[in-house]
């Protein structure tokens, strides 16, 4: 399992939310990328970037902060948070970006999903946002009526390179992640899932690693910002 350590950008810091409320931020680093380089120093393998703003306003808000990190990190980087056109995907794959995270364009514009999947092979993945079951959109602001698993499946065939999953009432919580729900997810489709959201402890991994799904991987913010988590020894623990 990969362990994605999570920079969520808000006017160009590094902050992490609680339930995806923008009201209850809490600033880690004023400077994104020394926290980018602190996380590749203790050996991560990917980054995991969220534009916050763009996530709201529906369009790429924290560019500066995200093209100098994706300029200095040699490791891959993920980002989601406001990508709703082609052009937009474009960009940011082209400044160097390994993979984009399409959420609420998922669910109301699905064609696009399937178009960027098949114009840029592994460099698109699914964000779906639940709170109660049902997935979220525009920055987790409005809720859905797609079931977490009903949307997941629809995209089965469209060549996504991953779904990254996320419980809205346990992220920047630290109350645990919802493994059930996430492991629920994973059997139900062939898609690589990606387990966000909640993650406090050394021992919420071992349960994501022992649930007795394929996932391949774990975004953690706030525990890795707190230190409840150490990120060598959870990269291990992964790895094992």
């Amino acid at each position: 399992m990969i362990l994605y350590p999570a920079i969520d950008l808000k006017d160009g810091q590094a902050v992490r939310l609680l339930r995806g409320n923008m009201e209850s931020s809490t600033v880690f680093n004023i400077e994104p990328i020394e926290q980018a380089m602190e996380f590749v120093d203790a050996g991560c393998e990917w980054l995991h970037l969220v534009d916050l703003n763009g996530a709201f306003i529906g369009e790429p808000v924290n560019v500066g902060v995200v093209e100098e990190i994706a300029m200095h990190i040699e490791i891959p980087v993920q980002l989601g948070g406001g990508i709703r056109t082609m052009a937009t995907v474009e960009r940011w794959l082209g400044i160097g970006l390994s993979r984009v995270i399409l959420g609420t364009v998922a669910v109301e514009n699905p064609n696009l999903v399937r178009e960027a999947a098949k114009e840029f092979p592994g460099k698109v993945a699914v964000g779906i946002d639940a709170r109660n079951g049902f997935v979220a959109t525009k920055g987790w602001a409005e809720d859905s009526n797609f079931e977490v698993i009903e949307l997941a499946k629809s995209f089965e065939d469209a060549g996504v390179a991953a779904i990254i999953y996320t419980d809205i009432n346990r992220d920047g919580a630290m109350e645990g992640p919802n493994v059930a729900a996430t492991a629920d997810l994973a059997h139900a489709v062939s898609i690589p899932v990606i387990a966000s959201g909640g993650v406090s402890k050394v021992q919420d991994l071992v349960e994501l690693k022992n649930c007795g799904a394929p996932l391949n991987g774990v975004v953690s913010g706030r525990a890795l910002y707190e230190g409840t988590i150490n990120l060598r020894q959870a990269i291990g623990i992964l790895n094992a």
